[in-house]
């Protein structure tokens, strides 16, 4: 056995002897055969690396692209099983809107309603000593009118005039509130347990036409803007 295994030995060392500046196509069948797997080996790496490897990325993100397109089709499906109620909601939502633009007055009507929250006030038997619009916030589709509000009067009274404009059929909000004891009032006293409220009431209203026109212009050139940048 160990002869044989001798043999074999020299026999292979034999296929390996004196290639040297032979040509390959006259070299013994291992070598030959050594040498064709190694330049198939090299062909199949150069043709991964060149060729193969790019097809098996664009594969990879055909299925990726089949996966989102799957997924965007079993929403829409959804979406088309649920239409009659989606169409509802969209009915319920619409009428909500239509009642929140009720609550909003428009700028005509702004004079109106301010006069409103100081009757509010008076007809609680309330004093004024500060009723002071600022300047109106015009936001996207709304206007934010504040007014300072300094009011003196019992704590009933403020209870009662605070819930006298969360009644109101138009929107009013009463915003950094803050209650202090007033014992004097022009160098008069006044009743025991008198309280002054400091507060911002905001109230809002629907813009006009020229004023969205505006908000859609000034929102058009901050677009061209920042698209110059």
């Amino acid at each position: 056995m160990a002869t044989d295994l001798k043999q074999l030995d020299e026999v292979l060392k034999d296929q390996f002897r004196n290639l040297s500046g032979v040509h390959p196509g006259l070299w013994p069948i291992l070598p030959r055969m050594l040498l064709a797997l190694g330049v198939a080996a090299v062909a199949v790496a150069g043709g991964y690396f060149l060729y193969w490897q790019s097809q098996y990325e664009e594969l990879e993100a055909g299925a990726q692209k089949e996966v989102q397109l799957r997924d965007e089709f079993k929403q829409k499906v959804a979406q088309a099983v649920n239409l009659e109620e989606l169409k509802r909601q969209k009915e319920q939502v619409d009428k909500y809107v239509v009642q929140m633009e009720k609550q909003l007055p428009g700028k005509a009507e702004m004079a109106a309603l301010l006069s409103d929250i100081n009757n509010a006030g008076t007809g609680r038997g309330l004093t004024f000593e500060l009723f002071k619009p600022n300047r109106v916030d015009v936001k996207d589709y709304y206007a934010e009118q504040p007014i300072e509000l300094r009011v003196n009067g019992s704590y009933h009274d403020l209870g009662a005039f605070a819930g006298d404009l969360a009644g109101m059929a138009r929107i009013v909000t009463l915003n950094n509130v803050s209650l202090d004891v007033k014992a004097k009032e022009g160098g008069k006293d006044l009743p025991a347990g008198t309280l002054q409220l400091n507060a911002i009431a905001k109230t809002f209203r629907y813009l006009d036409p020229e004023e969205v026109a505006e908000q859609r212009k000034v929102a058009n050139e901050k677009k061209k803007g920042d698209k110059k940048k």
